[in-house]
């Protein structure tokens, strides 16, 4: 099985750190962008996408700024982070996203989260 690498991209983002996070970290908030439902339970995110459900266990959060997650399925190194990044000078905010793909996935994983970033966006009016 290929190998993954890790990748990340960045969003420029118009939204206070503060309601960006909860986009990113609550259940109703997730499941206004990143897929069509998500429970929480004890640090366990299931998400549903078209009655498909993937399971992720939350590994490391950071209150307005970072949210970790590793797929209980994936191979151990792998997680998909989200990074809420401040300039101190601009005061602009971008979100930083960490994710793992194969050579063969890497297009394809970047134009996921392309369409899912642009969504949030709009879910945020921003």
């Amino acid at each position: 099985m290929p190998e993954k690498k890790k990748f990340n991209i960045e969003y420029e983002i118009k939204s206070s750190p503060r309601i960006l996070y909860s986009f990113l970290s609550e259940a109703n908030g997730l499941s206004q962008w990143f897929a069509d439902d998500v429970t929480v339970r004890d640090q366990t995110y299931t998400f549903t996408w078209d009655d498909e459900k993937q399971v992720a266990k939350l590994i490391a959060i950071k209150e307005n700024k970072l949210i970790r997650f590793k797929w209980v399925d994936d191979e151990p190194q792998t997680y998909f982070e989200m990074e809420i990044v401040q300039d101190e000078l601009t005061n602009d905010v971008a979100l930083s996203v960490t994710d793992y793909a194969t050579e063969d996935t890497l297009t394809e994983r970047k134009q996921i989260w392309d369409n899912q970033i642009d969504y949030l966006i709009s879910v945020l009016g921003a």
